[in-house]
């Protein structure tokens, strides 16, 4: 379950903040909100979602697991995607700022969230499927992915003006990319990480 600490922080403060622990945190809206623990098949989409990338040439570098991203809301957003993949230009921005991807730095090419927990977690379901989908197009994010192990469905979302357009996949189905083309994936590989 999703947890929240009710003050409000600056992004100052939520970037400085340390709790003593390995917890995974988001800010949002100003108020920071700790990530519930996650199913254990969701790291190793990522994983495999890693190498996968890495096999289509895309830089090691340019690949991440952990950076943040600052999003609009109406008090200082940041969230955490399961994967980010940067473009050369997005890299250096946070390369250079260290701690965050701002507002003013370009998008990254993609980012993907693995649902965790969603028939436990209404709130992750709301979170990844609505919540970000609104914010990563408002940021200009070109593709973002959310895949659902519980619902056994990848979403391919595809930036076209201001809002995204959705592509289903599942099963055997080959994943269509606009921004990996090249890719020959189905959505069943990601879905069981690659087994």
């Amino acid at each position: 379950m999703t947890a929240t600490i009710s003050q409000r922080m600056t992004l100052a403060e939520y970037l400085d903040y340390d709790d003593g622990t390995d917890t995974r945190h988001e800010l949002v809206d100003g108020i920071l909100v700790v990530m519930g623990s996650e199913n254990p098949i969701n790291p190793q989409i990522v994983s495999f979602l890693f190498s996968v990338f890495l096999r289509l040439g895309i830089p090691y570098y340019r690949l991440v697991i952990g950076h943040q991203i600052e999003v609009s809301s109406a008090y200082a957003s940041a969230r955490q995607p399961d994967l980010i993949v940067h473009s050369e230009e997005s890299e250096k921005a946070i390369s250079a700022d260290g701690k965050l991807l701002r507002l003013s730095h370009p998008a990254p090419l993609l980012v993907v969230e693995v649902v965790s927990n969603s028939e436990t977690d209404p709130q992750s379901r709301v979170r990844d499927y609505q919540e970000k989908r609104l914010e990563y197009a408002v940021r200009g994010i070109p593709e973002y992915w959310i895949i659902d192990p519980i619902a056994d469905v990848i979403l391919v979302l595809t930036l076209e003006g201001t809002q995204y357009q959705e592509q289903r996949f599942q099963g055997k189905q080959l994943i269509v990319s606009a921004t990996f083309s090249s890719m020959n994936l189905v959505a069943e590989q990601v879905l069981n990480a690659g087994k």
